[in-house]
């Protein structure tokens, strides 16, 4: 039996950010704080967004690159404080997962590891969650029509909060915020994207619209991400890009596989270590594994990936992803990030202990893992 749900509402488009006071009201947010990160305020992007509001907002600016629970809980104290009712998420995928937490804890007291799905913490968040509304400035993640917030608790694993309250109220999706962002930015970002549409849909469960959804994302981020990074004041390519980004989550749902368990894991030991990046090194051993899954080769899925990324007939799409890590100038190996052997069995242990392990259409063993990462070293 499968569960289809798609429940987020989404103002998509140049200038959308305009209706932001509007879906405030709407919502029942008088008093929001805005969550985002150093980076955004001294982009202008902050200011952009204060100036739509009727009133001042509270500011939080200090969410890191890996969002953790010491910054959950201080945001949470400062929202407290501030007597907010709703959560503003500006930024990228750091300070829209970290606006999730804030949203789930303010309204469910005690340590973050009880609300990981991997820990039973599905069923313990409520509709009591704070309503967030999520505006991306990067396209890459999707969290802001996503279900979960990724954070790395005290314990230094990095996991997965996931529920249907946890889902923005409303994602505002206006690809002029993404004009400015810098080119390697744009590459890792983007390339967060494709592993999502491509992990989605090589995962194995029934979910039709989330296959349609992932494919056409997919299409639109291999068309388009060289554009964004080469001309970043494209239009067409930055709304292309948006638009995937947006997909892939929403695709997501359906699950995802060993890339994000795996860049889940390094991200969890080494936080520094951008998400993005980690998937565009890892997708192509992993599409390699898959291959040889009954569901790809019955449903003849590297075909039809091959074909929304318009490949040349009997082109290779693990290589083809790999040559497009290495055109955007994106690092094509672990050791570039000093990632060695020597760490394999933490990584490893991280990896099967994550959700995102479940749904790769093979069950991947601990050697699987150790041969996926030695072949990405």
């Amino acid at each position: 039996m499968a569960l289809i749900n798609y429940v987020t509402q989404v103002q998509f488009g140049d200038g959308s950010v305009d209706l932001l006071q509007d879906e405030c009201t709407r919502l029942g947010i008088h008093r929001p704080l805005i969550v985002t990160d150093e980076g955004i305020q001294q982009a202008g992007l902050l200011e952009r967004i204060q100036r739509v509001l009727d009133h001042p907002a509270a500011v939080f600016t200090r969410t890191p690159p890996n969002p953790n629970e010491g910054a959950v809980r201080e945001a949470v104290a400062f929202y407290q404080s501030q007597q907010c009712d709703g959560v503003i998420a500006l930024g990228g995928g750091s300070p829209i997962d970290l606006a999730k937490g804030v949203a789930v804890s303010v309204a469910h007291p005690g340590p973050l590891r009880q609300f990981a799905v991997i820990e039973g913490g599905m069923s313990r968040i409520t509709s009591a969650t704070a309503p967030v509304i999520a505006i991306p400035t990067t396209a890459g993640t999707g969290s802001e029509v996503g279900r979960g917030a990724i954070l790395i608790l005290d314990d230094g694993r990095k996991v997965g909060v996931l529920s249907p309250h946890v889902v923005p109220k409303l994602a505002i999706c206006d690809p002029e915020l993404t004009l400015g962002l810098p080119a390697r930015m744009t590459a890792a970002t983007g390339i967060d994207a494709i592993a999502h549409c491509m992990e989605t849909f090589m995962a194995p469960s029934f979910n039709p619209p989330a296959d349609g959804i992932a494919l056409d994302g997919l299409r639109r981020a291999w068309a388009h991400i060289e554009t964004a990074v080469n001309e970043p004041s494209n239009r067409e390519a930055r709304t292309n890009m948006m638009s995937a980004s947006m997909q892939g989550a929403l695709a997501f749902q359906k699950g995802l596989g060993c890339v994000h368990s795996l860049s889940h894991s390094l991200g969890g030991l080494n936080p520094s270590l951008h998400h993005g990046t980690l998937n565009a090194i890892l997708l192509p051993a992993v599409i390699r594994f898959n291959a040889q899954a009954d569901t790809m080769v019955k449903d003849d899925k590297l075909a039809r990936m091959a074909q929304a990324m318009n490949l040349p007939a009997g082109q290779d799409v693990a290589d083809a992803m790999q040559a497009l890590t290495k055109r955007l100038n994106l690092p094509t190996g672990l050791g570039e990030l000093g990632i060695t052997s020597a760490m394999f069995d933490d990584i490893i242990k991280g990896a099967l202990a994550d959700h995102s392990h479940k749904t790769n259409p093979i069950d991947a063993s601990a050697n699987d893992y150790r041969q996926l990462l030695e072949c990405s070293l």
